[in-house]
């Protein structure tokens, strides 16, 4: 997939989570996200900051000293924008659906881990169902896979070998994992809800969180 590929989908996306979240009662932005300590709301604002821009940054200087570094700092910048009405934090994901210039410092390939797994983060536990393209969701688990300075998946996941069941993708070597391509992407990601989709050999043991090794 290519980048111009990747952005038309990446918009396709942008507009089914707009759907979604305008169909969204009061409640519904209360509730727990997968993101642990994060609430629905706060993760939509999250993806709402993908308006963010270098004029921002002394505020974001700011936060990473106050909050002692980058993951705080990002949950403090949701939180704030959290605040803004529900329809302001859609709006600004809708203004996004047609913009194809990502965040500072990062690519393509970032905004759509970014889009795929928090959209899974708000759909899943309000027991919606959102699309995933699986090809940009590939995309996504090669970035994540790849990746040495977030999320570590090659290191923790050692001694696998996972393949997609909806979609031409594998990575690792050793025992057998294979399920859908948004299953692994949100096991990469640090989110247990799809493990039960997995299957084959090693399957059980990344359920339990064992390494090949002590299995």
């Amino acid at each position: 997939m290519d980048r111009t590929e990747a952005w038309t989908e990446i918009d396709a996306h942008r507009h089914d989570l707009v759907e979604l979240l305008e169909s969204l009662t009061a409640e519904d932005w209360r509730r727990p996200s997968l993101c642990a300590g994060w609430t629905v709301r706060q993760v939509a604002a999250h993806l709402a900051l993908q308006n963010t821009r270098w004029t921002q940054l002394p505020r974001a200087v700011v936060d990473l000293a106050r909050h002692g570094g980058i993951d705080g700092a990002i949950h403090a910048a949701a939180c704030r924008h959290a605040e803004l009405p529900v329809a302001d934090i859609v709006g600004e994901i809708r203004d996004r659906i047609g913009v194809r210039r990502p965040l500072p410092t990062v690519t393509y390939r970032e905004t759509a881990i970014d889009y795929l797994v928090h959209g899974q983060d708000i759909a899943v536990p309000l027991g919606r169902r959102l699309p995933v393209p699986t090809r940009l969701a590939a995309l996504a688990a090669d970035r994540v896979w790849s990746s040495r300075r977030m999320f570590h998946a090659a290191a923790r996941f050692a001694g696998y070998r996972f393949t997609a069941d909806d979609v031409d993708w594998a990575a690792g070597q050793g025992r057998e994992v294979n399920g859908p391509i948004v299953a692994l992407l949100l096991l990469f990601t640090g989110r247990p809800a799809a493990q039960a989709q997995l299957a084959g050999p090693g399957a059980a043991d990344v359920r339990a969180g064992r390494t090949p090794s002590a299995a």
